[in-house]
């Protein structure tokens, strides 16, 4: 038997399974019609009362150098943990989670139940402008973003998000999977609402349209602010709901803020191939 702890992120979810990284079990657990269901298994190993080192394997078992979400649904894993042992963290207080991108900082930024919001330096955004050749010729304009794992993002005029005559789930697994991008990339589209006020859509490596993503809302709003002219401070929605970007000059590092809420703690069966 795994026992797992299930928990999203704007719609986003993760199970959060204590011990080594396993990605024939993070298949088996990540199916929704046959096990638990999610977009990616956090295989969580504590180092001391408030930090541990985090893996992630998407659910086709590719690994993944980090998720703003997944990082996140972890730190409120380890609060409801540290509060079961009778000291609750208050505003303000950290977590340091070690991933495969680097140590991030989760802070506090308030708990009600299960719901918490965490705030999380995620790095310097690399950011420059390409274009991508598909193969009926069509040339793709946007800007490769890299925040710790690769981005690839498409500004929008449609608020369908329509592209080059095609769907943005057509065009983002065209581009995620194309040969330009070996070990392949996520794919955002951002339509802007406003200088501070960003929409996207999101083709996650290694699971497809999904309702948010963490870094690629740092992605998105990196894009924004570094080549159409956004607001230093973005608010970015996703399908999933909104999370808030605070990036004040290209040599700091970005600032994530959003929510993560617990939903449920389990067993799940293993079999003998896991």
């Amino acid at each position: 038997m795994t026992f797992f702890a299930k928990a999203h992120a704007c719609g986003n979810d993760f199970l959060v399974v204590e011990g080594a990284c396993n990605t024939a079990l993070a298949v088996h657990l990540c199916n929704r019609h046959t096990s638990v269901g999610a977009d990616g298994v956090e295989f969580l190993e504590w180092t001391d009362e408030r930090s541990g080192r985090i893996r992630l394997a998407n659910a086709d078992g590719s690994i993944a150098e980090i998720s703003g979400n997944g990082t996140r649904c972890v730190a409120a894993w380890m609060a409801h943990q540290i509060a079961q042992k009778g000291a609750p963290l208050a505003s303000g207080a950290t977590l340091e989670i070690d991933t495969d991108a680097g140590l991030r900082t989760c802070t506090l930024v308030k708990a009600e139940g299960h719901r918490y919001e965490f705030a999380a330096p995620m790095g310097v955004p690399q950011v420059a402008k390409r274009s991508v050749r598909l193969a009926d010729g069509t040339s793709v304009e946007g800007v490769v973003v890299h925040t710790g794992n690769p981005h690839f993002v498409i500004f929008v005029e449609d608020e369908n998000f329509t592209a080059y005559q095609r769907t943005w789930e057509e065009l983002g697994r065209e581009i995620c999977f194309h040969a330009d991008f070996p070990e392949q990339t996520n794919v955002e589209f951002v339509h802007i609402l406003a200088p501070g006020h960003i929409a996207i859509r999101i083709f996650e490596r290694g699971v497809g349209p999904t309702t948010s993503s963490g870094t690629g809302t740092c992605a998105t709003a990196s894009a924004t602010i570094a080549t159409r002219n956004g607001e230093s401070t973005l608010r970015v929605v996703a399908p999933g709901g909104e999370q808030r970007i605070d990036w004040p000059s290209p040599d700091a590092e970005i600032l994530l803020i959003g929510p993560a809420e617990l939903i449920c703690t389990g067993e799940a069966w293993r079999g003998e191939a896991w």
